[in-house]
């Protein structure tokens, strides 16, 4: 009877101290995911000051840096709504991406007033598949000339670095419009868009895909991650709004009919 009074008592006791262990490990997961998104925010705000210094302490000289720099600000004021919206290490993921985008706007606008585009940035999502404008290129579409180059200039003011938007790849390059933008916007691509992307790169060494890749929302590597336009519509942004688009390309996006 003793022994079992004992042995009775021993599976008590490990009953209780595995509880507790349990019990501990919750806690300590508790910590570590609020520790996670603590971090996350951390990382994020220092891409974000790291954006707003450059922002207030940079004027363009002219219209392709000017551009480049209003973009820049854009990014900034949209990270800053971001990351005081976030609850979640992805969503201040979210606004570290958007910040990163802006000082490639920066880094635009230097090398476009001939200074030092300052060190190299990590890899937005979808960049090194989007490709990049090689040549300087100009087609008509639908009665309306759109241009593309590796340069700034006054025929191309408008930049891009380059990635996903609303699950289709955009080369980075300098633009005579922002046609992206839309698409950027609303989070789809409207009627026309395959039409003006082969026309604008087919055959252009620096895109490896053609218009039905683009089409489908796959480059040659047969990826299909969502955008990160479709990621920076969902995060709250909220900083693409019609009158900006309908402000920043030189007299709204209908493209000549094309219903962008």
């Amino acid at each position: 009877m003793e022994l079992l009074l004992i042995a009775l008592v021993i599976l008590v006791i490990v009953f209780v101290m595995r509880a507790n262990s349990a019990k501990s490990g919750q806690i300590r997961g508790g910590a570590g995911a609020s520790a996670s998104l603590e971090d996350a925010q951390a990382e994020a705000r220092r891409w974000i000051d790291r954006l707003g210094g450059q922002v207030l302490n940079l004027s363009g000289n002219d219209e392709p840096s000017k551009q480049a720099l209003a973009d820049a600000a854009e990014r900034y004021n949209a990270a800053g709504a971001q990351i005081e919206g976030a609850t979640t290490p992805r969503q201040a993921q979210l606004a570290q991406e958007t910040a990163m985008e802006g000082l490639y706007y920066v880094r635009a606008a230097r090398e476009a007033m001939n200074m030092d585009p300052g060190p190299p940035l990590p890899d937005l999502d979808g960049q090194e598949r989007a490709g990049h404008v090689s040549e300087d290129r100009s087609v008509q579409v639908e009665g309306r000339n759109i241009s593309a180059s590796p340069a700034p200039s006054s025929q191309t003011p408008n930049y891009y670095p380059g990635g996903n938007v609303a699950g289709r790849p955009v080369p980075a390059g300098w633009y005579s419009e922002p046609w992206w933008k839309p698409a950027l916007v609303a989070g789809a691509w409207g009627l026309g868009s395959v039409f003006l992307f082969s026309a604008l790169f087919t055959g252009m060494s620096g895109v490896n895909y053609d218009a039905a890749s683009f089409e489908s929302g796959t480059g040659d590597d047969g990826a299909g991650e969502g955008s990160y336009g479709d990621d920076y519509g969902d995060s709250g942004g909220g900083e693409f709004d019609g009158g900006d688009v309908g402000g920043d390309g030189g007299g709204g996006f209908d493209f000549g009919g094309l219903d962008f």
